[in-house]
């Protein structure tokens, strides 16, 4: 087995830019799959060729069963499937790291036009078309890229890529090996004279490894169907969101101005207005007194109301001249 710590290094950095199940897909990757082969590949596979005997002297005729019978090593062959898992996801990997950079160089180049003295209309336009860039890439707060826009793109396209890759490889280890490991293979081959018989070493603990092998891949096909569910749902969520917020950005603009749409109308009687108060200038208070006095008289007897709010029962009642007589007294 070779060295995986360089793609190991690689697969840590997209943990921070992955969704919820991504990171359970990678660390079943680590654990359950580069870190078992790693460990147990080598011991359980090491004697496959070297203790695989068939009972015949024929020269060649062992290499030709066992080419036969593993067409190619258990352990190279997921080794191959774990590389070509694992491609989409680097892909996924060199596109933020990309967005990364783009980000970067497009700060430092707005740090420097706005350090510029003077701005002309150029400069006002070249930062407008910064910013529009810069809102494309999604960019969280401790520094992760959110994945919206070409990001989830991407990031769609590699997990449907895992998928269909990561079922493709279960199907061919099926296909050519099966869920077990038969502790006798018979071999029927040139330049074989017969029949031939040849055994396999530690088949029942090698059928367990088969085993585990197969059920683990079988949960990395399904963390990733449910990550697609799983990002269908967050893009639904926020497709809501996006119309409830335009639904309300209308309702909110008619409630600022309640009356806008509502239409007062002030209520008019059927008997002709009455005269307009006359205006005095140049009184004293006891003559204006005088004045206001006499012009309510003359309201109250030709029958109009004082105030709006008054009934006509109210507005037909006029004062009586003693009354009348008491105020004028009292205003002289």
């Amino acid at each position: 087995m070779g060295d995986w710590g360089f793609l190991e290094k690689l697969l840590d950095q997209v943990q921070e830019h992955s969704t919820v199940v991504g990171k359970v897909w990678l660390s079943v990757l680590f654990i359950f799959r580069i870190l078992i082969l790693g460990l147990a590949g080598e011991s359980v596979w090491g004697d496959e060729q070297s203790d695989f005997q068939c009972n015949t002297a024929q020269p060649g005729c062992t290499n030709v069963c066992y080419d036969q019978a593993f067409p190619i090593s258990h352990v190279r062959y997921w080794v191959l499937q774990f590389l070509f898992v694992s491609t989409p996801t680097l892909v996924y990997l060199g596109h933020v790291i990309y967005l990364s950079r783009r980000e970067e160089r497009l700060r430092q180049k707005e740090g420097e036009l706005r350090a510029l003295p003077h701005k002309d209309p150029q400069v006002e336009r070249a930062l407008a078309t910064i910013e529009r860039q810069m809102a494309k890439i999604s960019v969280a707060e401790d520094g992760r890229m959110r994945i919206r826009g070409a990001l989830m793109g991407t990031y769609v396209a590699s997990v449907i890529c895992k998928s269909v890759l990561e079922a493709g490889f279960l199907y061919g280890q099926w296909h050519l090996y099966g869920w077990t490991m038969e502790p006798m293979f018979v071999c029927h081959r040139w330049p074989c004279p017969h029949f031939v018989d040849c055994f396999v070493s530690r088949p029942t603990e090698k059928t367990i490894f088969i085993i585990f092998m197969q059920v683990v891949g079988l949960i990395s096909l399904l963390l990733n169907l449910m990550e697609l569910v799983y990002l269908l749902c967050c893009y639904l969520i926020r497709r809501i969101k996006a119309r409830q917020g335009q639904d309300t950005s209308p309702a909110q603009g008619t409630t600022s101005e309640p009356y806008a749409d509502q239409v007062f109308y002030l209520p008019m009687g059927k008997e002709p207005p009455s005269e307009p108060c006359p205006t005095y200038s140049g009184l004293s208070s006891t003559e204006q007194n005088w004045a206001n006095l006499t012009t309510e008289e003359r309201l109250a007897s030709s029958g109009h109301p004082l105030f709006l709010g008054l009934s006509p029962q109210s507005s037909q009642k006029s004062p009586s001249n003693s009354s009348s007589s008491t105020s004028k007294k009292q205003y002289l």
